[in-house]
């Protein structure tokens, strides 16, 4: 595990040199929020990263319910038992491994690795504008139905799940990059996602966090030059 530190925000990121899966510690005055879980066997790095910083993880966020972001959720649950596990209302439907669609949304099929043996049940369904700490939540479907990003007031961070991939080229969901093309192949709706990464660029990020590759500093000329590849 590499783990890298920008203002309040520590990037985990497991396997960096093959198939890069990140999750993120985000600091509070006297605690952690824990987005994402990474992979199965990341629990106990997790733990160990939060014991290093010294604070104790009370909230588990998940930006959206494919198994490389909640992989580790059931374990880290046993050993938080207190911790608040939060999600989409949506994507909490696809954490129990139903992809069906609700009415109202695309015919496009659901895609990439839904869990089906998770037995942790979310304390919170978020929805757009709640608030964990200094984060508040931002609704991006796209990659997934119910995928959401998390904004933090402070710096003007934002922490976005795979509504961008970094890794192999910065790209939009949906836009396949030739050397990282997993995220493109698990994206259920591009112009979904599209609409998504056009709701991120006007919050104008200092700073984009992902899931899968590094942290990128003032990352708007980046996010404008892809919006305008489409």
């Amino acid at each position: 595990m590499k783990i890298t530190k920008k203002n309040f925000l520590y990037e985990l990121s497991f396997l960096p040199n093959f198939f890069p899966v990140n999750c993120f510690l985000v600091e509070e005055e006297n605690e952690l929020t824990l987005i994402d879980t990474a992979l199965s066997f990341s629990a106990t790095k997790i733990i160990e990263a939060a014991n290093q910083i010294g604070k104790k993880i009370t909230n588990i966020v998940l930006t959206h319910a494919h198994g490389d972001h909640v992989g580790a959720l059931d374990q880290l649950k046993s050993l938080l038992p207190d911790a608040v596990v939060s999600i989409s209302k949506r994507d909490a439907k696809l954490l129990k491994g139903d992809t069906s669609l609700e009415a109202n949304e695309p015919n496009t099929p659901i895609k990439g690795g839904v869990p089906k043996n998770i037995q942790t049940i979310p304390d919170r369904l978020l929805q757009e504008g709640d608030t964990i700490g200094s984060l508040i939540a931002v609704e991006v479907p796209g990659h997934t139905p119910g995928s959401m990003a998390f904004f933090d007031q402070r710096t003007n961070a934002i922490i976005a799940g795979d509504a961008f991939s970094l890794r192999g080229g910065f790209a939009i969901s949906g836009q396949l990059r030739i050397l990282f093309p997993f995220p493109s192949m698990a994206t259920w709706n591009k112009d979904a996602a599209l609409n998504s990464a056009k709701k991120i660029s006007e919050l104008k990020p200092t700073l984009l966090a992902v899931g899968h590759g590094t942290m990128l500093s003032d990352p708007q000329e980046a996010i404008d030059r892809a919006l305008k590849m489409q």
